[in-house]
């Protein structure tokens, strides 16, 4: 099974010896098995790679993540073709009914609150905002017509960074989160591509723009733990600038552990095993099961 996120900095050049990947730089020369990639990022603007390269790298269904000059994630590059019956599952996920997506949203947007909830106790003292917070949790419906999910995100934030924090602003932590969710979504994506889905066709993200509307609905039950290991990992230190550190410390969130259903999983596991039973959920109009995604499982892993 892949497990290895290569991070190509600046200058390389990959090639292919077998099958390799073979990364050149300064005529030295490391050789990774491409079995064992599940994913490539590359940050600098002098990395050279062939389509050659890019074809392989499909085969063995790799994605890279192309960074911009300010090192943030820009654009993946995913495999086409993976799944067998990858029609048959365009034309069913294109018939999903308006009820189905909605049941399955309260669904998904739940287990991201009541992660937010979980985040805010660990981290933040601002009890008033968390007992809102629970509050607004309680009966959340179909499609969360009442928007729990927004009014919630706003306590949650302003628990964590204080009542002038927006997600729009330009803070360190937005920094941090900005670089983590890119890497968490392209993670996302190489499941819900690799299942055969469209990733533009989402549940509850419908933005004609946005090729990635499913992805984006899938990956909200992550957010707060994501949050959280910005937190304990790397806020502690109270820094003011996005490091080279900092990045590969983000990038690391995807081999942290947490527990589903009473096993210890790799987090890049976890998200695999989610998209399945999403599709098995959906598949079966029972979302006992969607398996559930909870901050506690993961924040324990890590104090283990």
């Amino acid at each position: 099974m892949a497990f290895r996120t290569v991070f190509i900095k600046n200058g390389e050049r990959l090639s292919l010896r077998l099958d390799n990947l073979v990364v050149t730089k300064n005529q030295d020369e490391l050789y990774i098995p491409l079995i064992d990639i599940e994913n490539i990022i590359l940050e600098g603007e002098q990395t050279t790679i062939t389509s050659r390269v890019l074809a392989k790298l499909s085969y063995y269904n790799v994605d890279v993540i192309i960074c911009d000059s300010h090192y943030l994630p820009c654009g993946v590059y995913l495999p086409l073709g993976q799944y067998h019956h990858a029609a048959k599952r365009n034309i069913w996920q294109a018939g999903w009914s308006d009820d189905l997506k909605d049941t399955a949203w309260m669904n998904v947007v739940s287990q991201k609150i009541f992660n937010q909830i979980l985040v805010s106790e660990d981290l933040s003292e601002d009890h008033d905002r968390i007992d809102k917070m629970i509050g607004l949790a309680d009966n959340i419906t179909p499609g969360d017509k009442t928007n729990r999910e927004g009014h919630v995100a706003k306590l949650y934030f302003n628990s964590l960074y204080g009542l002038g924090f927006t997600r729009e602003d330009d803070s360190f932590p937005n920094a941090c989160m900005n670089y983590g969710y890119s890497i968490l979504r392209s993670q996302v994506a190489r499941y819900v591509s690799g299942q055969g889905l469209i990733p533009s066709l989402g549940i509850f993200h419908k933005n004609e723009y946005n090729a990635f509307n499913l992805v984006d609905d899938l990956m909200e039950p992550f957010r707060p733990l994501l949050d959280w290991y910005i937190h304990r990992k790397i806020l502690v230190e109270k820094p003011q600038y996005l490091t080279y550190e900092h990045r590969i410390t983000l990038i690391d969130f995807l081999n942290q552990q947490i527990k589903v259903k009473g096993k210890r999983l790799y987090l890049n596991q976890a998200i695999g095993l989610y998209v399945n039973s999403f599709i098995q959920a959906m598949e079966n109009n029972d979302f006992h099961q969607l398996i559930t995604i909870q901050a506690d499982g993961f924040m324990e892993s890590d104090e283990e």
